[in-house]
């Protein structure tokens, strides 16, 4: 598992209509308690993850390098 980080729910809108369009299984999370907004997808790995950030990237890194 991997987990990467979309800049806001638009992004995730459009991944999501995106990994669809290419055909991968995916699975959309929503948060009741922010008007079901999208918080989170699940997908098959692909191309299409690419361009995104590792999440929480810079906490990983400084837990590793002790600061």
């Amino acid at each position: 598992m991997v987990l990467l980080a979309a800049r806001d729910e638009l992004s995730l809108i459009w991944l999501r209509a995106d990994a669809i369009a290419a055909g991968l299984r995916v699975t959309s999370f929503c948060e009741p308690d922010l008007d079901d907004a999208l918080t989170a997808l699940a997908l098959a790995a692909g191309r299409l993850l690419g361009r995104l950030p590792l999440a929480l990237a810079g906490s990983l890194t400084s837990a590793v390098e002790g600061r």
